[in-house]
This record gives C-alpha cells, structure tokens and sequence, in this order.
C-alpha cells in the first residue's frame, strides 16, 4: 500500500477545502441553518409531533443526511473531474499508485470534507431546537456510511462527466429530488398506502430512516434494511469504480 500516494492525493483535496472556505463549509452549513430557523422554528413550532417528537427536532437528521447527500456528490465529483479536465490526470495514472490508493485518496477526502459539514451542522441544529441522540454509535456509523457511499457515487459521476453541466446533472435532477421526497421533512407513513410502497422505491428513504432512528428510536423502515441497503448501494458503486479502473472508462481515453 502506498501511504504517501494516498497522503498526497487525499491532503492536496483537503487544501482545496481550506482555500475555499466559505463556498465548501460556510455555505452548506449556512444554508441548512435557514432551514432550520424556517422550518424548526417558524413553522415548526405551529405543528404537531410526529411519532413523538416535535417537528424541528424530527427533520433535524434529515436536514443533515440533505447535506451530507449532496456535499459528498459535489466534493467526490469535482474532486476527479478536474484533473481530466486540466490534463494531471496522466499523471496520476503514470505514477506509483494503484487505482484502489487513488480511490482512497479522493473518496477519503471528499467523505471527511462532508462528516465535517455533517458534525458542524449538527451543533448548529442546537442553537435553533433540542433534539435528543439515543444511539450515537450508530448515528456515527451512519454519518460515516452514506458520506462514503455516497462519496464513491460522486466519483463515478466526476468519471462519467464530460463537462460542468454534466457534472450538475444528476445531483441537480436526480439525488436533489430524491432527497427532498426521502423522507427529510416528514415520514413516510404520513402518506397514503399506495405512496407509501412508491416511496420504498426511493434509496434515499432508508438512509434517512435509519439516520433517524439513531437520533430518536424511530423510523420508517427497519434499521437492518435501512442498513443493509446502504451497504448494497455502496456495493454497487465499488463494483462501478472497479470497472472504470478495469476498461479504463473515460480515464485512460
């Protein structure tokens, strides 16, 4: 394993991160806040609790699996894509390290770029309700999880991507919506039956079902599918980056 090529990848993405500072964790972190003044402390104080727990503490894990969701994508896919497009990409491939060290490289720092979104988030969520974390464990093992899951969804879409509007495709058109219908700002049982099945069709559902659960003891889906399906999705995007690597998917090209 060549630790200094993991190191050097993965500490030259962390240096993008602290020379745009506010535009990586400012503006996400800021952004979330409004939605917590807005909907935790606006309106939600005018609603009634959902399975037991008031409303602006209910979206406050939904809130967070939002962002980490969309930091993730956008760290991992910029991440990779401008290196193809200034050209280093060659270099990395003529260097000394093995596709699954670089994988490490991008996908470590775009996953720990989000955690750190994720955790300031979380303290902000403080300053506007109080919510409660009966499993922080699991909270954590979650919150690593899907950054890293979704870290590797983000660099195959950096591969895939040919151009800066492409880049925003599939996080603008795609995860944005799918997060908003996720489950984020209310539960799935809420709607009717038939909607109910749709919404299982939705990835998105049990991450934030199972994110939740940590937090409060509740949730929509079991915390083992909700589990395991996060792992299968994970899976699935390993099994994506190691074709790239194998044919050499608009890398080598």
């Amino acid at each position: 394993m060549n630790i200094y090529g993991i190191k050097a990848i993965y500490l030259f993405e962390m240096e993008r991160t602290w020379r745009t500072l506010m535009q990586s964790i400012a503006s996400p972190v800021l952004s979330t806040s409004l939605y917590f003044i807005v909907f935790g402390s606006a309106i939600g104080s005018r609603m009634a609790n959902i399975d037991g727990v008031s409303y602006g503490a209910f979206i406050v894990p939904g809130l967070i699996m939002l962002s980490l969701l969309t930091e993730s994508i956008s760290n991992a896919s910029f991440g990779i894509y401008m290196p193809k497009f200034t050209g280093t990409i060659y270099e990395i491939l003529s260097a000394p390290i093995s596709a699954v060290e670089t994988v490490i490289g991008y996908v470590g720092a775009a996953a720990t770029k989000s955690v750190i979104i994720g955790t300031i988030i979380l303290v902000t969520a403080r300053l506007f309700v109080d919510f409660s974390i009966q499993h922080p464990v699991w909270m954590v093992a979650f919150l690593l999880l899907t950054a890293i899951t979704f870290s590797l969804f983000g660099f195959i879409i950096g591969v895939w991507a040919d151009s800066f509007q492409k880049l925003q495709v599939i996080p603008l058109m795609i995860v944005t919506p799918l997060a908003f219908l996720g489950g984020s700002f209310y539960s799935i049982n809420m709607l009717p039956p038939f909607w109910q099945k749709i919404a299982l069709l939705n990835p998105v559902v049990y991450l934030v079902s199972g994110f939740r659960w940590s937090f409060y003891g509740v949730s929509d889906v079991d915390v083992g599918i909700s589990l395991g399906m996060t792992f299968l999705f994970m899976l699935i995007c390993l099994a994506a980056v190691w074709w790239i690597f194998r044919t050499g998917y608009k890398i080598k090209a």
